[in-house]
């Protein structure tokens, strides 16, 4: 078995890869039982089978063994030695089933025999190739032919991907970020219920302190207290309450005082509910220790359930990711949402009682407030006066009626004083005050003798005095009465007993609040905090996986194409994946691209040689066997004038004058990077990346990683506590791998495998279809239009280098109807914006294959009848 040919791991869907060749060290019974067991789509069996041809007729056993679990295709790459002139096989290499494609062991210089195997393994394995190969076959004389080749490899720079890969695992997971807070209108209908700390509808009628309870009954006689306040305020602060008896039956300060102690009362039977009921899960118990506090709890609202807080977790995780978020800041954002949805007790309430009423203000609402009117007492003094005077302007009369306004103004005063409704009728309680009786008095009697001295000197008539009387008494009454009413006010602000109601109205909210969040909802509380909290640990620790895994592109692993990504044990049955499990990625040897430098090496002695029909001289067929035990004659080496064989296109077909199936035309590589040897039918084109690269690995990481959530979220649902972080970074090291390898193998072209076995396929669909692909254009940066031009020629068979040497081109067949060829392209190649007009006019023959980032022209050649020699199972004998 050769080492580096087949690869690492077969793509999903490819054709199993498997090499019976004897080099090797491992049972071929062994590998056969290891292709066997690859997974491969249901109906559709592919072997692709490396071995040696004069093996053929003895791996007979092996070859059938392949169909032992249904019928199976098989095409067998036989590697033939320099000096093989005939190939026997048995029946089972036959078409329709299979076929043989007959390549000799013709080493380029500087190329070993693997370089030249490998991109031919590539190609072959894919199944669209692989089909229309197969196909092909059946439609040749033996079903066996020689292969002509001329490939077309589009590729990214090593440092490019590495750039690539760096920035896509960058993108899946973001810098660490604070916690920040999580909102109710940021998080679906049935996490903001216990964000928001409302109350859910179906609960708005509910009455949680029934009246005959003990908390209802506290809360009804503070209500009533304050009731008989406000009534009593209205009935004093009126005419009535200055000039009648009433504000003698009305004890403001004693209704005060009992909603201060009505308050008190309240807040401990909640306070002692609070402490009673604590933070735990409610239970029928604690449902009892609060009925008897006057809590009633009704049962769970239909809005809401333990049942649908995973989901709307999943939900609000999928929402987050699909935003473009990477794992880290949704992380961060599930940390918020766990830690403000995470239940503290009802006791931690018992500071927002205090809050709402404590003792300060408790103290605050039953004060002794003074009681003052009047108003300024120069005013007061100034206006007594006046009116005092304009009373005294009445002849004779005014001596006596204008000191009796002053007299009058100062007893409304006093009166106020005595009334004053910070004082209990019993005296027990009383604020004080002052109403400015004293310069009202002075302020009369000055006004009243001075109006009178000038009534006397104006000798006004009485029925002027009568009006000025009427008129300084009517002010005296309705100023006391304003001033009454103004003081009152004043001193109900003060005390603001009215403050009591919205008070209750907190404290009631409070115990609403309480008796949802924390008793309520505590066990949906504990159980959303439980999981938001499982699920930001896992994120976080997904994206420090990923971050040690796969940050740095590991410069000990290889491309796809070189040759350290063919393992030399990959026939060995642990080389083959069982169904979902991962790989390891390959730990030795330096990472080497396998590129060319400049033109091909020139053809030697049992090189590859470009092949026509035109080679072929008349009586060719008579000399078959005459040099059988000859050493050809060495080709012509090109001279460095001519490097490269004559090209009978001519430049009217390639417009560039170097087409892309010239052997020996590349790209020249990137500067400062490695080449690796390539045959002269194999041309790479090098590219730094497209616009769309780093974009469509990300895609693909995220949708792996919801495809991995997908998988936790019924062990989150039973259990938080019990997601075992471990086999889900190991899932995500397995999507790394993937990722990393589709990269090196097609540049992300082809899609993720699917995931089978989904929760709720439908809901993840939009995340984690990624059918939809860039075209390659977009994802290596280099353009299609060489692959375009090389489809588009005109078919002549020296376009294609025949893998075989000279001394082999007499046993191929003359008739140049006999061969087939297959075009292949990958469908990234014509997707998109890039491919639509290079494409068109292209063959309609032409296999577009799913995956691959490889493009060209297969030549199946068959071979003279006389060359191929069928053995039947009789005469095959054991392997």
């Amino acid at each position: 078995m050769s080492v580096r040919v087949l690869p690492e791991r077969p793509l999903p869907g490819h054709a199993v890869c498997l090499d019976l060749r004897t080099a090797g060290t491992y049972d071929p019974d062994a590998v056969v039982r290891a292709a066997l067991d690859a997974p491969q789509p249901g109906g559709e069996r592919r072997f692709l089978v490396l071995d040696e041809a004069d093996r053929l007729v003895a791996h007979q056993l092996l070859h059938e063994r392949l169909s032992s679990y249904g019928p199976a295709h098989i095409v067998c790459l036989a590697v033939g030695a320099r000096g093989e002139r005939t190939l026997s096989r048995t029946l089972t290499l036959r078409p329709p089933a299979a076929g043989v494609l007959w390549v000799f062991d013709t080493a380029e210089d500087g190329v070993p025999s693997e370089a030249v195997l490998r991109p031919l393994v590539d190609v072959l394995s894919t199944p669209e190739v692989f089909d229309a190969v197969l196909r092909a076959l059946g439609e040749v004389v033996h079903g066996v032919a020689v292969p002509a080749v001329r490939v077309l490899e589009h590729d990214l720079t090593d440092e490019a991907r590495a750039r690539a890969w760096r920035q896509a695992v960058e993108g899946l997971t973001g810098p660490d970020v604070p916690a920040g807070t999580a909102s109710a209108e940021q998080v679906p209908a049935a996490l903001a219920l216990l964000l928001d700390e409302g109350v859910p509808r179906s609960l708005a009628d509910h009455r949680w302190l029934p009246p005959q309870g003990r908390a209802g009954l506290r809360l009804a006689g503070c209500d009533e207290a304050v009731g008989d306040a406000v009534d009593g305020y209205h009935r004093v602060r009126g005419a009535a309450g200055l000039l009648t008896g009433v504000g003698a039956t009305v004890d403001l300060p004693g209704d005060i005082e009992r909603v201060a102690r009505e308050l008190d009362r309240l807040r401990a039977t909640v306070a002692d509910a609070f402490a009673a009921a604590g933070g735990s899960r409610l239970t029928a118990e604690h449902r009892g220790v609060l009925r008897e506090r006057g809590i009633e709890l009704p049962e769970m609202p239909r809005e809401i359930s333990r049942a649908g807080i995973v989901p709307a977790l999943r939900d609000h995780t999928h929402e987050l990711i699909g935003k473009g978020l990477p794992l880290r800041s949704v992380a961060a954002r599930l940390a918020a949402l766990s830690a403000r949805t995470a239940p503290v007790g009802s006791a931690a309430r018992l500071a927002r009682l205090d809050a709402i009423c404590g003792p300060e203000r408790l103290r605050r609402l039953g004060g002794r407030y003074p009681f003052t009117a009047g108003g300024s007492r120069p005013v007061a003094f100034a206006v007594t006066g006046l009116l005092a005077l304009l009373a005294g302007v009445w002849p004779v009369l005014g001596w006596v009626l204008g000191p009796a306004v002053g007299v009058l103004a100062a007893g409304l005063a006093h009166l106020m004083l005595r009334r004053r409704p910070n004082r209990s009728p019993d005296g027990r309680i009383d604020g004080g005050g002052a109403t400015g009786a004293a310069p009202r008095l002075f302020g009369g009697l000055v006004g009243g003798l001075a109006g009178a001295g000038l009534g006397q000197f104006l000798g006004l008539p009485p029925w002027a005095g009568a009006v000025a009387l009427a008129v300084s008494l009517t002010a005296v009454v309705l100023l006391a009465l304003r001033d009454w009413s103004r003081a009152v006010d004043d001193w109900w602000a003060r005390a603001d007993p009215e403050e009591a109601w919205r008070i209750l109205r907190e404290v009631r909210h409070l115990v609403v609040t309480t008796a949802v969040h924390d008793w309520l909802f505590a066990e949906v509380r504990h159980h959303c905090s439980a999981g938001a909290g499982a699920v930001a640990r896992l994120l976080r620790g997904l994206a420090d996986t990923a971050d040690a895994h796969g940050r740095t592109y590991p410069d000990g692993r290889a491309s796809a194409h070189d040759p350290s990504s063919y393992a030399s044990d990959a026939t060995d049955p642990s080389s083959y994946p069982a169904e979902g499990a991962g790989y390891e990625p390959s730990g030795g040897g330096a990472r080497k691209a396998a590129r060319v430098d400049a033109g091909p090496p020139p053809a030697s002695d049992g090189g590859t040689a470009s092949w026509s029909w035109e080679d072929w001289g008349d009586g060719a067929e008579d000399d078959v066997w005459s040099d059988m035990d000859e050493e050809p004659a060495a080709p012509v080496r090109p001279s460095a004038d001519f490097p490269h064989p004559p090209d009978r296109s001519g430049p009217a077909d390639d417009p560039a004058g170097a087409g892309p199936w010239r052997p020996g035309a590349v790209s020249p590589p990137p500067s400062g990077r490695a080449s690796g040897p390539a045959p002269a039918w194999l041309e790479r084109r090098y590219g730094d990346g497209g616009p769309l690269l780093v974009d469509t690995l990300v895609g693909d990481l995220v949708s792996g990683t919801l495809l991995i959530l997908d998988r936790c979220w019924a062990g989150v649902e039973r259990d938080p506590g019990a997601v075992v972080p471990a086999v889900h970074e190991r899932r995500i090291t397995e999507l790394l791998d993937d990722t990393r390898l589709r990269l090196e193998r097609d540049v992300a072209a082809s899609p993720p495998p699917r995931q089978e076995g989904q929760r709720d396929p439908d809901a993840l669909a939009a995340f984690t279809d990624r059918s939809e692909r860039p075209d390659a254009a977009r994802l290596t940066g280099v353009a299609p239009d060489a692959v375009a031009r090389l489809l588009l020629a005109e078919d002549d068979p020296g376009r294609t280098v025949a893998l075989c040497g000279p001394e082999h081109l007499r046993l191929l067949s003359h008739d140049p109807l006999a061969a087939r060829q297959v075009r292949f392209v990958p469908e990234a190649m014509r997707r998109g914006a890039a491919g639509d007009d290079v494409w068109r006019g292209t063959a309609e023959d032409v296999v577009w294959t799913g995956a691959g980032r490889h493009a060209g022209i297969l030549r199946l050649v068959p071979l003279r009848a006389d060359v191929v020699h069928t053995v039947r199972a009789e005469e095959a004998g054991e392997p």
